[in-house]
């Protein structure tokens, strides 16, 4: 008879006798409803009694092995059998797999057996074989390496979303989530606006009457708060969480982390908004004369300073497909700028009145747009049509990372999302929220990364959850909540290294690095040259300066000046030519260093 004995591999601890095995890793995936297998033991019910001191795994949990440990055997009875049965789960999982496959599937595979070529067919096998391996891997990769899925409110029968409350969603979700929601009220320093990092973990927000503030939303501690002691208009982060600007009454100012000032721009004047344009380091803004700025945050040089002449502005929005800033003005007018170019690329009349705000969707197609007419319109930017017309005030709007549309006035707030139905752009209400009576909404935003929108209002700052708005997935590549100093700092070389020229912003940023078309010009032949030159209509004029005479021989003088530009352009060529000839004569090592002025 073998003795128990106890074998450690890493992190799984098995405890092996005649009777029982048991392992802490399958007790575990079995508390946590794993897909892999169910595993039970015959003969012998699983009791919740407490196992005998000398079985006892020194690894495992108290509560796992309390219900998964099954009672010790006599010798006397049959020993018990392991089994592992399959159960609904597996199948699940596999369907799942086959569903992502197909995702990654490069088509229909060739039809190999109307081939008669045995070489062709062997590569084209080998080939599809590839394919098939490289659509499981892609799909294998999904799987396991993005765990996380988005998350979104189910109503059952006949209830609705828009129904459900915060106090609700907050009872539901996990301890995790549930710190996402809060209120900070600071009824003497508001209203407030707000801004997140791209990788959503520090929030910056900045009072009307001075105060400023970082804020890590991991710990929800500030990181540094300060008053500046005098009007604050809007402020936004730079590259990354340490320097942020902000618009105060007189000038635009850099701050960094810990509040200190590092520069004055001057030549921004009374700034209504800022942008940061993060991939070309520009920081743009528009003041309250209509005046669009450009200034490289690296280097400190102005890189377009342009008059919008379409009237008064405060709403200046980033598209963050193509860089494209958008600002929308008094007029009804919603107007796009690129740095290098004075007049506008786009001009659009989007309302009957000033527009009051702008939100781009994630992958740039769409823009939303709402005015005092009392309408908030969807516009897709490929065709610059609407496609959708909403009836209501918006004083801010803004897009979420999987494209549900928050619209806010007053102290109301609805989450606008798209039907269930694929390719789809028509919104429907999914969620309202109502702030306590007097709080006058300034400005939402979605925090990146998290099921989150943001709220500053006349009296501080919300955090209210949206289930299902943010990417449950990030890229530690582009944006990395958990990032260390040394990560940030290689981060932040990195991305210097990368930083696009002010020109490379355009509408369609797929054409960067294409050739543009050259455009053929048609040669013109000697005597289609002379017959228009002699079918020129003379200008009639008095006092004896039409006579025929006159005009036969202006139009005799037009048809010579045709005929010595023919004839420069062939002694031209013949220079050329001869030229060449000459250079060809020379050594190869000294024809590039041949001038017109040697020949």
């Amino acid at each position: 008879m073998q003795k128990g004995r106890h074998r450690s591999l890493g992190r799984t601890t098995a405890v092996v006798t005649q009777h029982q095995i048991v392992t802490h890793r399958a007790a575990i995936g079995f508390q946590k409803r794993s897909r892999l297998s169910v595993f039970k033991f015959k003969g012998h019910p699983l009791s919740t009694a407490p196992p005998s001191p000398a079985h006892q795994n020194p690894f495992r949990p108290p509560a796992a092995a309390a219900a998964f440990t099954p009672t010790p055997s006599r010798r006397t009875q049959n020993p018990p059998t392991l089994t592992v049965c399959s159960n609904m789960e597996i199948q699940d999982f596999s369907d799942d797999i086959d569903v992502k496959v197909k995702k990654y599937q490069r088509g229909e595979g060739a039809d190999l057996e109307a081939l008669k070529d045995k070489k062709l067919k062997g590569q084209l096998a080998n080939r599809e074989e590839l394919f098939k391996k490289s659509a499981n891997a892609a799909a294998k990769a999904e799987k396991w390496l993005m765990q996380t899925e988005s998350g979104l409110l189910e109503p059952e029968g006949i209830e609705k979303t828009w129904r459900f409350s915060q106090q609700s969603i907050v009872q539901e979700v996990d301890v995790a989530s549930r710190k996402n929601q809060f209120d900070i009220v600071l009824p003497d320093l508001g209203p407030y606006t707000i801004d997140y990092i791209s990788s959503g973990r520090y929030m910056l927000t900045a009072g009307r009457k001075g105060h400023l503030a970082i804020m890590d939303l991991h710990t929800l501690k500030p990181v540094k708060d300060f008053q500046v002691r005098e009007t604050v208009r809007d402020a936004v982060f730079l590259h990354n969480e340490l320097f942020f600007a902000a618009a105060q009454k007189k000038y635009t100012y850099i701050y960094n982390r810990a509040g200190t000032e590092l520069h004055c721009l001057k030549e921004h004047g009374a700034v209504r908004k800022l942008q940061f344009l993060k991939n070309h380091f520009l920081l743009s803004s528009i003041n309250k004369s209509g005046h669009l700025h450009y200034q490289d945050i690296t280097t400190g040089q102005i890189v377009g300073n342009y008059r919008t002449a379409l009237g008064r502005s405060d709403v200046l929005q980033l598209n963050p497909y193509n860089s494209v800033v958008t600002s929308g003005h008094s007029g009804g007018t919603v107007s796009m700028w690129k740095p290098t170019t004075s007049t506008p690329l786009v001009k659009m009349l989007c309302h009957r009145g000033p527009v009051t705000a702008i939100a781009f969707h994630p992958n740039g197609h769409l823009m939303a747009t709402a005015g005092m007419d009392k309408k908030i319109k969807i516009w897709d930017l490929r065709t610059y049509k609407t496609l959708q017309t909403l009836p209501g005030h918006a004083k801010t709007l803004s897009f979420s990372q999987k494209g549900l549309l928050a619209a806010s006035t007053g102290s109301f707030t609805q989450i606008l999302q798209t039907s269930d139905s694929e390719n789809s752009q028509n919104y429907n209400r999914y969620m309202i929220h109502t702030m306590a009576k007097g709080y006058q909404i300034n400005k939402i935003l979605f925090r990146p990364y998290e099921d989150v929108l943001g709220i500053g209002h006349s009296s501080g700052f919300s955090s209210i959850i949206v289930p299902g708005s943010g990417e449950p997935n990030f890229d530690s590549w582009v944006a990395n909540p958990f990032e260390t100093v040394k990560e940030r700092r290689e981060k932040e070389v990195r991305v210097l290294l990368d930083k696009l020229p002010p020109e490379s912003v355009m509408l369609d940023p797929t054409k960067v690095g294409t050739l543009r078309d050259v455009k053929r010009r048609e040669k013109r032949t000697k005597a289609a040259a002379v017959a228009a030159a002699k079918n020129v209509a003379v200008k009639k004029k008095t006092k004896g300066r039409s006579k025929p005479s006159k005009v036969a021989r202006k139009k005799q003088e037009g048809v010579e000046k045709v005929k010595r530009a023919f004839v420069e352009d062939e002694e031209g060529v013949k220079k050329k030519q001869k030229r060449i000839v000459e250079v060809s004569e020379l050594p190869v090592a000294l024809q590039p260093f041949v001038t017109k002025k040697g020949k």
